[in-house]
């Protein structure tokens, strides 16, 4: 009984995503957040473009709301709109981008759509990205997969499993259905792999200085030494000087 309440819950939820997709533009939305509370029901919309979803004066919820009351039977649905941050790092909506992008020119220049999403993924600052076109839409006589990948990106582990964001969206075309798969290694992701090399902050400048300083009394010493000499020879001189010079017998 239990497994078929659970079950039950899993088919409602899915249906109201579908249903809110369908009506708010499944290009617009990234992903959504369905939350039980004791006021209500939830439903927190991420998407990079709020303002297509909110509409004039708050038209759209307020008519998701009143629709979510009729078909589902929801008490109190309360729809919160979440702007995301940096819609360039997020899997979902870089794969809705390659689909309307795909929807408007076609597949025949694939490949430079997706190279151009790649190299706006790193430059966004992830750490590695990956894409992947397949089905039997993309140009060719057979179905074919084309993997467009950079940077470093994790395929095993729990970070391939808890780190890195995937999305997988699906493109009619006339010629056939291309799937777009895409992977995101975010920049703010800790790899248990990486290293870090620690020097011991040993002052050089010490070290420096008192080869330096040895250096400094050497010079001093052989400086003294010139200028004994130079005193010598002059009070020699100056006595000579007195003496006069020598007679001869």
């Amino acid at each position: 009984m239990i497994e078929r309440q659970i079950v039950a819950q899993k088919f409602n939820r899915h249906q109201i995503e579908e249903f809110i997709f369908s009506f708010l533009g499944r290009l617009s939305c990234s992903h959504l957040d369905l939350q039980r509370t004791p006021l209500g029901e939830r439903v927190i919309v991420y998407t990079a473009k709020p303002g297509l979803i909110v509409g004039r004066k708050g038209a759209n919820i307020k008519l998701l709301t009143d629709l979510l009351k009729q078909k589902f039977n929801m008490e109190n649905p309360q729809i919160e709109v979440a702007e995301i941050n940096n819609p360039e790092l997020d899997a979902v909506t870089v794969a809705k981008n390659l689909v309307g992008t795909f929807e408007r020119f076609g597949p025949k220049r694939f490949k430079a759509i997706a190279y151009r999403a790649l190299e706006n993924l790193m430059k966004a600052g992830a750490k590695g990205a990956e894409i992947v076109v397949s089905g039997r839409g993309v140009p060719g006589v057979r179905a074919k997969s084309w993997r467009f990948k950079a940077g470093y990106l994790k395929k095993s582990g729990d970070i391939a499993v808890s780190q890195v964001d995937k999305a997988i969206e699906a493109c009619n075309l006339r010629s056939g259905t291309i799937g777009i798969k895409v992977s995101i290694l975010r920049p703010e992701t800790i790899l248990p792999d990486s290293i870090k090399e620690k020097f011991e902050s040993k002052p050089i400048s010490q070290g420096i200085k008192v080869e330096a300083s040895k250096e400094t009394g050497e010079i001093k010493k052989i400086i003294e030494e010139v200028k004994e000499e130079k005193k010598e020879k002059k009070t020699k001189k100056k006595t000579k000087e007195k003496d006069g010079p020598d007679k001869k017998e």
